[in-house]
Order: structure tokens, then C-alpha cells, then sequence
């Protein structure tokens, strides 16, 4: 049977995996009861596995048994990552199987991306006669704003096989925004950087009466707030885009209070190298000259995050390929633009050459259009696209494995 048959005979055990994993959602560095389903699912499988010192990750090495005639290069390896951590969100889904724990919610689908490796690592263990090299599965904690993919490569994830892999590969679905079943990806920059932005300004406090007897922050927290978007439009090229949003937003206890001090929070997230160092240099420049101008002193704390995420020409080529193989080419689309999402996965393909993939499980019965986006508590994930990501692994391994071997 092809991957893609096997995937579906196996499509039940996936769902129920990726249930369970929604329901025991784990936010963080820290997930035992995820680490815990991922070992269940590999238990018997002939894969070397080890698991992380700083956070609970598994890598799991399955060596290929076939031989490579005729070549002294090292055996092929390649890797395959799917991140588990779900978010602080309150779900409001209402789906049968939602979460039970309070406060955390897999709205970003990285419970499909768990269970469909989980999935792929038994299709891979079936075909081990046929790898005629190794495959790196890399079940990562920690993609929302931890830096797990860091601490992973810190922890030698690319060195677990011994040495460096050839190709890399993550796949992510997404509630929204393409029809269900979709595959796309870019090659180049596929996803911005991602960076935080938090600021302070220090005033002196007062009656609500009076303000002119103390120094208010609030009016110079707005005035930056606005300021920063004008900014935006008029020192950076539209064409190369810079995206700055305020998510937090605080000052003050009580309404004719003049508080002592005012804060903000903000993700910047830009395109290029160029624009994100400008950007370290610009905002500091513009919140210190808002607050002198008005007397009063701010702290800026502008905090490098995640990295462009650049994907490989050739191995996104080679993606491309192998999905249009499998599905057809009605099921893939070439993105014109990046994407202003941002991955720590971009870290490892800063060090080796590999694809990022998205795949769509929109509600096939909804309009993607409308539906709620990842991150949101109405954000829903269609199991039907369980085999087609556990079927995708399985054959960017195989496929990728064999062409490489046969150079």
C-alpha cells in the first residue's frame, strides 16, 4: 500500500491521539502529559529516543535499514518537526472533545501537528527496509513565544543522528484563511521576524484634578501608541512592510487618579534584515524624543525574538513536487507574499535546508474566509486533514531519503 492508503487506515488512531492531546493542553517549556502521549505513541517502535534536559522534548532517530549501493557519502538524514504547545486561551469551540484544562487551549492546531508525526513515525517504522538513510522526528515544546525550537538546538536536536541532516521539514495547519485541504508554502522569505516591545514611562502621580501639578503618563503612553503606527508609514518602504501591533495596554487604578507611571506591549514584525535592525534603532529614538518633549523619562526594552523564516528554494521545489505527487496540484498553491505569522522553526532552517508547509483544516462545512484564525478561543481544526499531514511527513522522509541516496 502507498503511504497515502496506509495513512488512512491509520487516520482513526491519529484522531484520537490529536483529542487527547486537545484536551490536556500544556503551555510552555514544560508539557509532561504531552511528552508522556508522544512516548506512548513511539513505545515499541525501533526509534532511538532522548528526551530534553530543559524542557520535554522528544527526539526520536530511526535508522534506515536499507543499504546505499555504491556510495561512501554518509547515510541520508533527514528531519521532521511538529511543536505541541497549546496557549493561554479560554475555549469556546464547544467541540465534544475540548479542553479541560482552564485557561489553555490548542488554538493554534499544534495538537494536529503532534499527532500526525506521532502518526508518521509508525508509517516511517513500517518502512524502515525502504529508508536507505535516517530520519530525525523532532517533537518540539515551546513554539509560542518560548523559543523551544532554541533550546532544542542548544540540546543538539540536528546532531541527534550524529550528524547534521540534509533537508528539514515542519508542517503547519491553519483554521482559516485558504480552502480546507490546502497546501502552500513560498520559497525565500516565507515569515516575518518576530520581536517584543515593551515600554514604561515614569511620570509623577496626582489628583485627576490637577494635572498640570503632576506628570501624567497616560496622555504620553497614547501619544506613542500613535505615534509608532505613523511612524511606520513614513519611514519604511510599503513594499517591505512592517507590521507593529500593541497588545497591552496599562495604567492607573481609579479614574480621576493620575498614576506614576504608564506601560505598553507591542510584537514588531518586519521582512527583512534590514528593516529589523533599523527597527532596533528607530523606536527607542522616537519613545525617547516623545517622552523628553513632554518631561518625563520612559524605559524601552526592545527584545529580539524569532528570526525570518527563510525556506530553501530547492527543498521547497522539492516540496511542492511531492505534494502535487500525492494530492494533485488542485491541492497546492505557490504564496505570492510571506506571511506575517512568525515560527521558531525558522532557527532550524537557519542551519539546514528545508521547507515550512502550511495546510488548511478549515471547516470544510464553514466559509475559511470568516472562520476564526489560529490563536482564537473559536478557532476549530478538521480531523479530515489528520491523514493527508501524517501521509506528507511520511513521504517528504521516504522520497527525500531515496533521492539523496541515489547521488
Amino acid at each position: 500500500m502507498t503511504a497515502i492508503a496506509d495513512a488512512y487506515q491509520l487516520k482513526d488512531e491519529v484522531v484520537r491521539l490529536r483529542h487527547r492531546l486537545h484536551q490536556e493542553p500544556e503551555i510552555g517549556l514544560t508539557l509532561p502529559r504531552t511528552q508522556e502521549k508522544v512516548l506512548e505513541a513511539l513505545d515499541g517502535l525501533p526509534y532511538e529516543i532522548t528526551l530534553g534536559q530543559d524542557t520535554t522534548s522528544v527526539t526520536a532517530v530511526l535508522r534506515g535499514t536499507a543499504p546505499v549501493s555504491g556510495s561512501a557519502a554518509p547515510r541520508p538524514l533527514v528531519l521532521l518537526r511538529a511543536d505541541m504547545d497549546g496557549l493561554p486561551v479560554q475555549e469556546a469551540t464547544g467541540v465534544d472533545y475540548s479542553s479541560r484544562i482552564d485557561g489553555a487551549m490548542h488554538a493554534c492546531g499544534h495538537d494536529l501537528h503532534t499527532a500526525m508525526l506521532a502518526g508518521a513515525a509508525t508509517l516511517l517504522a513500517e518502512r524502515r527496509h525502504q529508508l536507505a538513510g535516517d530520519v530525525i522526528l523532532m517533537f518540539q515544546p515551546g513554539e509560542e513565544g518560548f523559543d523551544g525550537a532554541g533550546v532544542m538546538l542548544r540540546e543538539g536536536v540536528l546532531d541527534a543522528a550524529g550528524r547534521r541532516p540534509d533537508a528539514a521539514y515542519g508542517l503547519h495547519v491553519q483554521s482559516a484563511v485558504e480552502p480546507h485541504g490546502r497546501f502552500s508554502t513560498k520559497p525565500g522569505v516565507l515569515l516575518s521576524a518576530s520581536d517584543g516591545l515593551v515600554v514604561t514611562v515614569h511620570g509623577a502621580g496626582g489628583h485627576g484634578s490637577a494635572p498640570h501639578a503632576g506628570k501624567d503618563p497616560v496622555t504620553v503612553v497614547a501619544e506613542m501608541v500613535t505615534a509608532l503606527q505613523v511612524m511606520v508609514t513614513r519611514q519604511f518602504n510599503m513594499f517591505d512592510p512592517v507590521v507593529l501591533s500593541v497588545g497591552i495596554l496599562q495604567a492607573g487604578t481609579k479614574r480621576n487618579i493620575i498614576p506614576d507611571s504608564a506601560r505598553f506591549e507591542a510584537t514588531v514584525r518586519t521582512f527583512s534584515e534590514t528593516n529589523r535592525e533599523k527597527m532596533m534603532t528607530v523606536v527607542p529614538r522616537l519613545l525617547e524624543g516623545i517622552a523628553g518633549a513632554h518631561g518625563l523619562e520612559v524605559t524601552v526594552s526592545y527584545m529580539p525574538e524569532y528570526p525570518l523564516t527563510v525556506t530553501d528554494r530547492g527543498e521547497t521545489e522539492n516540496a511542492e513536487r511531492i505534494i502535487a505527487g500525492l494530492f494533485g496540484d488542485s491541492r497546492y498553491s505557490r504564496l505570492a507574499h510571506p506571511l506575517s505569522a512568525s515560527e521558531d522553526f525558522s532557527r532550524v532552517l537557519a542551519e539546514v535546508p528545508g521547507s515550512f508547509i502550511c495546510l488548511s483544516a478549515a471547516d470544510p462545512a464553514t466559509d475559511y474566509r470568516t472562520a476564526a484564525f489560529n490563536h482564537s478561543p473559536f478557532a476549530t481544526f478538521d480531523d479530515n486533514v489528520l491523514a493527508d499531514g501524517t501521509a506528507l511527513y511520511t513521504t517528504l522522509a521516504l522520497t527525500r531519503v531515496a533521492e539523496l541516496a541515489a547521488l
